[in-house]
């Protein structure tokens, strides 16, 4: 069963440079990185940036009363919260938000070099099984 699952493989840029890939995707300074993420058709997506604009698009949409919306918008004004998110980046490979097992490992392989360099923070890789993804904390329910 556990082939079934998807994966997404998430990245924590140090503050400088989690700035320059929201603001200036370009910076030289994350060329290392692009490189990496062309080579695997891969995109960043800031998780603070995710996290605003569904709750602006919910709000939007008068979608406001689920537990998804009260922790998302909790959670972004958290200042706490916003720094971490700030600085934490989802990848997507080929537009998808989740792919493979072997997309994963090969991105995950390809990244592994540039967090002993340091202009990656942390590298985590997450899946798709329920048992390993939490649920928004019961008082948002």
């Amino acid at each position: 069963m556990s082939g079934d699952w998807q994966y997404q493989i998430r990245i924590d840029l140090p503050e400088k440079l989690a700035e320059a890939a929201r603001t200036a995707p370009g910076d030289p300074a994350l060329r290392p990185l692009s490189d990496i993420l062309a080579k695997h058709n891969g995109t960043l997506r800031c998780m603070y940036d995710a996290f605003a604009e569904y709750v602006a698009e919910a709000a939007k949409m008068g979608d406001v009363e689920n537990p998804l919306y009260r922790w998302t918008k909790a959670t972004i004004e958290d200042p706490a919260k916003k720094e971490k998110y700030l600085k934490s980046f989802t990848i997507r490979v080929s537009g998808q938000e989740v792919y493979g097992k072997q997309a994963a490992d090969a991105l995950e392989a390809g990244l592994l070099p540039l967090a002993d360099t340091g202009l990656i923070a942390r590298i985590y890789k997450h899946d798709t099984n329920p048992a390993n993804n939490p649920q928004a904390p019961a008082h948002f329910h």
